[in-house]
């Protein structure tokens, strides 16, 4: 089986700065990696060119079997559209729409009919400890609400690759320990991959193994946590 995503000889730079200068790393079907690394390390820049929502300078990317960074734009937003979810550290809701409608949203843009997919919203409401807040929209929610409508909105539509961008870095721990057990546990009974980037060693604890990224580098081997 080929792996899920794939980095060879990822660079990147934002003008003069490099972000990512040569990074490799492999991560296979259904496997929960932490990438880790200090403060500007290219830990992010490494999970978004994995996405496709960045493409490198150099290297290659391959995600469930294609090689992506050579795709178009159209192609790599259908990609992530049908394949991919994501939580960012703020949620990042679309704050025209209510709570279920943001954890619906993936399935609409899918094409699912609207009072189908708003039900398969409103089933992960009780499992996120979210009873009675689909209406609200996201001034309305506390962070850690949000927080958990965005990762309802990542799983909804059992993608084959979670990308996590310090998920519970908004969260308190009890919140975030809480949030952490229902992404692991959703991730273990769909077989899906989950790229989770952190800088805390406890969240890290929740994946398969742990990789480190310094200076734009996977700088270690996987590392059995």
């Amino acid at each position: 089986m080929s792996p899920a995503l794939e980095a060879r000889g990822v660079a990147l730079s934002f003008g003069e700065t490099p972000a990512l200068r040569g990074a490799d790393v492999t991560i296979d079907t259904g496997e929960i990696v932490a990438v880790m690394g200090p403060s500007g390390s290219g830990k992010s820049t490494l999970l978004h060119c994995l996405a496709g929502i960045l493409t490198p300078d150099a290297g290659e990317v391959h995600a469930l079997g294609r090689r992506i960074d050579e795709l178009s734009e159209a192609d790599r937003s259908e990609l992530r559209r049908d394949k991919f979810g994501f939580v960012f550290q703020f949620g990042q809701l679309v704050p025209e729409l209510t709570a279920e409608e943001n954890v619906a949203l993936p399935l609409l843009l899918a094409g699912v009919r609207r009072d189908p997919a708003l039900a398969r919203a409103r089933a992960w409401f009780e499992r996120l400890g979210l009873d009675g807040l689909g209406k609200r929209r996201s001034g309305e929610l506390s962070g850690g609400q949000a927080q958990r409508v965005a990762l309802a909105r990542a799983l909804v539509g059992e993608p084959a690759v979670v990308f996590a961008d310090e998920p519970t870095g908004a969260l308190d721990s009890l919140t975030g320990e809480q949030v952490m057990d229902l992404l692991v546990d959703a991730a273990r009974r769909q077989g899906t991959t989950v790229v989770l980037v952190t800088h805390e060693a406890r969240i890290a604890a929740y994946a398969d193994r742990e990789v480190m990224v310094r200076d734009g580098r996977v700088t270690t081997p996987a590392v059995t946590s």
